[in-house]
């Protein structure tokens, strides 16, 4: 499907651990014939061997701001697909240090996304040695719910196993470009 609105469009696919982020935001990426930013945080724990600080945590958060401004001029037809956002990390910070930076917070005031896609805890926990906290992703949800009601982000949530997954993220983005059409 090609969109052809000249502005770019921005999908942020978001959520607690293991729910399918990744493998759906690089699906979308692929049918849209767009590039997909990755979670920079996942390459940047991946040889940590400690406990992360809250340097960390920023030096992640500056690291995922350089990494989509990177990729946004490789965007094609006018759609960029984001492997998490720099949100995530004001969750993190306040769940592991009751605290999140002046940067972060102002940096969610001005960084701008179409729309969200949410994604369900409905599937199973796969252990990951990046991930930390199987027994608290409905509190996750939670988190995500009232984070992006707090920025008044346009957000869905998905749901589904298997190829129906992948199926809901596509008719949700569809609904979203074809109403954002409508709109113009």
């Amino acid at each position: 499907m090609k969109h052809d609105s000249g502005q770019l469009i921005k999908i942020a696919v978001v959520g607690p651990e293991s729910t399918g982020k990744s493998t759906i935001a690089e699906q979308l990426a692929r049918y849209y014939g767009t590039v997909c930013v990755p979670e920079y945080a996942r390459e940047y724990c991946k040889y940590l061997n400690r406990e992360y600080t809250l340097q960390d945590e920023l030096n992640m958060f500056y690291g995922q701001l350089a990494l989509e401004r990177s990729l946004v001029p490789l965007a094609q037809n006018n759609l960029l697909v984001c492997d998490t956002m720099i949100l995530t990390i004001k969750v993190w910070c306040d769940h592991l240090f009751d605290y999140t930076p002046d940067a972060v917070l102002e940096a969610l005031q001005t960084m701008q996304y179409d729309y969200y896609l949410l994604m369900d805890i409905d599937l199973p926990w796969v252990d990951d040695p990046l991930r930390d906290f199987p027994n608290l992703r409905k509190h996750f949800m939670e988190v995500w719910h009232t984070e992006l009601q707090a920025i008044h982000a346009n957000y869905v949530v998905v749901s589904g196993l298997g190829v129906d997954r992948f199926a809901n993220a596509l008719a949700a983005i569809n609904h979203y470009l074809k109403s954002h059409e409508a709109t113009k």
